[in-house]
């Protein structure tokens, strides 16, 4: 398991799927937050819970892609479940995972 060196190499990798996504990025903060992996608003503004730096790679990424489709896509419709496949494949087992990892920290 490979987590995240740094805030830096965290949110180079924001940008990274905010290119492919493409999607305008104005600010990413990287803070605690007491329950919930990360938020959004509408002109770019992401914020993701200090915690994703100590897990998987794979996990911040479907945290990043969740919230930057949100821009664009802001429910979990068709829509957005096929834009999810998309980028990173079978993301239904990450988010089981994310899942469990909540329901015993929060």
């Amino acid at each position: 398991m490979k987590s995240w060196e740094d805030k830096t190499e965290f949110k180079k990798r924001v940008n990274h799927f905010a290119g492919k996504i493409k999607v305008d990025v104005k600010a990413v903060y990287i803070r605690p937050m007491k329950n919930k992996w990360a938020s959004c608003s509408s002109n770019g503004i992401l914020s993701f819970n200090d915690e994703l730096l100590t897990m998987e790679k794979k996990l911040g990424d479907y945290v990043m892609v969740h919230e930057l489709l949100h821009i664009h896509v802001p429910n979990h419709g068709k829509l957005w479940k096929s834009l999810m496949m998309a980028y990173l494949g079978d993301y239904q087992k990450i988010e089981r995972r994310l899942k469990r990892i909540s329901a015993n920290s929060w």
